[in-house]
């Protein structure tokens, strides 16, 4: 009999091999599967979906990977595989979705400060292409917003965290009451208060940008979001979460 979290398994060894080729082998090319700005020329139509299977470190990887075994098993035991599969890549795709849209925002507001300075487009071309600004710009602008800018526009995004955060907004909604045992708390939490609570702790952290390394706290966001839009409709329509 096939294992019931057979496609757990299989994303695992997806994501690893992509990891290692990229990471260890050098295949440049696996860079097109990166979430790129659209704007930028490196935009490709499928890595709203690619880049869940892209990831930046070892560390990243793993804790994706181990919170995809750990919350990820149950729901698909309780689904079967094609349920959560959908559900799983549908909230990694809207954790890309908003976490673009978010971006889009921050990026359009960044350029009509530098236009209302009186910087027209061959301006704003040349600090895209070229990372090339005069220093009354810098000056009246201020250097973080200019980086921002830059980061937005040419840092591509990876990793499987929205689609984790859909399934860890799942696992809380189905198993509420199930106790969580982390290193990093010294008493075990329920589901149904750790899990808006780190959401809080990336909604707070997107907004501030007081984030601790290069962590797309709205993809994050996104991924909760969308699952929990998905999980709200199947309990209008089927009166439970227990999708069968």
């Amino acid at each position: 009999m096939p294992a019931r979290n057979q496609s757990i398994i299989y994303l695992m060894v997806i994501n690893a091999v992509i990891f290692i080729l990229s990471e260890f082998a050098n295949v440049t090319e696996l860079q097109s599967l990166a979430l790129y700005f659209p704007l930028n020329d490196q935009f490709q139509i499928w890595q709203p979906f690619t880049h869940m299977f892209m990831h930046g470190s070892i560390a990243h990887i793993l804790f994706n990977m181990f919170a995809l075994w750990s919350f990820g098993t149950p729901l698909e035991q309780t689904w079967q595989t094609p349920k959560f599969l959908l559900f799983y890549f549908a909230t990694g795709i809207g954790a890309a979705v908003i976490y673009t849209l978010a971006n889009y925002y921050q990026f359009n507001m960044i350029i009509n400060e530098i236009m209302a300075l009186g910087y027209g487009s061959s301006h704003i071309d040349a600090i895209l292409s070229q990372g090339m600004a005069d220093q009354n710009l810098i000056t009246a602008l201020g250097k973080d917003r200019l980086i921002e800018l830059m980061a937005i526009y040419h840092t591509p995004a990876v990793g499987a965290s929205g689609a984790i955060y859909g399934v860890l907004v799942a696992f809380a909604m189905q198993y509420p009451n199930a106790k969580l045992s982390l290193i990093f708390l010294p008493v075990p939490i329920s589901a149904k208060y750790f899990v808006p609570l780190i959401i809080l702790g990336d909604l707070f952290f997107g907004v501030t940008k007081y984030s601790i390394g290069n962590i797309a706290h709205f993809a994050h966001v996104g991924g909760a979001l969308t699952a929990l839009i998905i999980m709200l409709m199947v309990k209008n329509t089927q009166g439970n979460f227990k999708v069968r």
